[in-house]
């Protein structure tokens, strides 16, 4: 088993990929908004748990999913 593919983003799949730059966004967004002195808007921390639970679910399938067989490409 790979365990890079937790914390190696070159190895992230497009799900852990995604959720890896959401939590980033997400948290750049509050540092700025703490910055600015912008209210943090009512359920914000709910945003990190779904970009976590995105995180995992891809991690699993990456780590346990079968991968795919790469097949023959035909170029015409």
């Amino acid at each position: 088993m790979n365990f890079g593919k937790l914390y190696r983003p070159t190895l992230f799949n497009s799900w852990q990929f995604i959720a890896f730059v959401g939590l980033i966004m997400s948290g750049g967004a509050e540092l700025i908004m703490r910055l600015i002195g912008y209210p943090r808007p009512v359920g914000y921390g709910w945003l990190y748990l779904c970009w976590a639970a995105l995180f995992v679910g891809g991690a699993l399938v990456n780590l346990f999913g079968k991968p795919k067989p790469h097949g023959h490409h035909h170029h015409h």
